[in-house]
């Protein structure tokens, strides 16, 4: 009777453990996002934020859905993907406002008014299919950034389609869906280096990217997961680690900032 019960509470409590797990796993990665959302409703500010980032996540996330088709994996890892869609669209629509209202304000401050009269302020629209590289994923309206998710989705969908078939096409999506996540940090990686220094960037978020890669790597490896999910994850935790490097390295030895800094280059990791 009390072995019974005794394997009762061990059964109960390993269920617990792996709802814990999923539950971390689906949500774990839209953590970092909330502070930064908050801050930028607060401050009217999205300059800190790289639309970048939800670029690269949309379509790393967009691929590994697409991969199942073609190899299965945990039901835990699809909900992850489409809860990480539906938190860079709220991030994109979010940044897309505020960045809207802080162009027709530098408009109006910069414009000169001519016989005392107010003229109507033109922006000039920036669409998706316009498609000027110049202004690439830097478009004034949310719906231009759900244009060209759509138009991508759709294109992945149909080549997966075809090439269902082709063992090679479905390894080298789900290594192109987990590569392009694991290169998330490369921007943040990159500015920094470009600034020689990581003022402006939230180090508490970067200890929430690594505590985090580092347990979903760990994660792909208890569940044999696809070897491109834990290879990559690898890679991401090693960007992390570079990033906090380079914390250590500009604070101990500053050095003299780079010229005509790009502010939309900084990475998600920033506040």
């Amino acid at each position: 009777m009390e072995e019974e019960l005794l394997d009762q509470l061990v059964s109960g409590f390993g269920i617990l453990v792996t709802w814990v797990a999923a539950g971390a796993m689906v949500f774990g990665g839209v953590v970092p996002y909330v502070p930064q959302y908050r801050h930028i409703r607060r401050s009217q500010n999205a300059e800190g934020f790289s639309t970048y980032v939800c670029l690269v996540l949309l379509v790393a996330n967009i691929l590994r859905i697409l991969f199942r088709f073609g190899r299965y994996f945990e039901t835990v890892l699809l909900w992850q993907s489409i809860v990480m869609i539906c938190t860079m669209l709220v991030m994109l629509n979010l940044c897309t406002n505020v960045r809207m209202a802080s162009e027709l304000s530098t408009k109006r401050r910069s414009f000169i008014v001519t016989d005392g009269k107010d003229e109507e302020i033109r922006v000039p629209k920036r669409l998706f299919l316009d498609f000027e590289w110049n202004y690439f994923w830097l478009w004034s309206r949310f719906m231009d950034y759900m244009q060209c998710v759509l138009a991508f989705t759709l294109v992945a969908a149909y080549m997966t389609y075809l090439l269902l078939d082709s063992t090679l096409f479905v390894e080298t999506l789900g290594f192109l869906a987990v590569f392009t996540e694991a290169m998330l940090g490369t921007p943040q990686l990159y500015c920094n280096y470009q600034n020689k220094s990581t003022e402006g960037m939230s180090v508490k978020m970067v200890l929430m990217w690594t505590s985090g890669d580092t347990f979903k790597t760990v994660y792909f490896l208890l569940t044999q997961a696809p070897v491109q999910f834990w290879t990559c994850g690898l890679l991401q935790v090693l960007v992390d680690f570079a990033i906090l490097f380079q914390v250590y390295y500009y604070s101990r030895y500053p050095q003299k900032p780079a010229p005509h800094t790009v502010s939309h280059t900084t990475s998600a990791k920033a506040l």
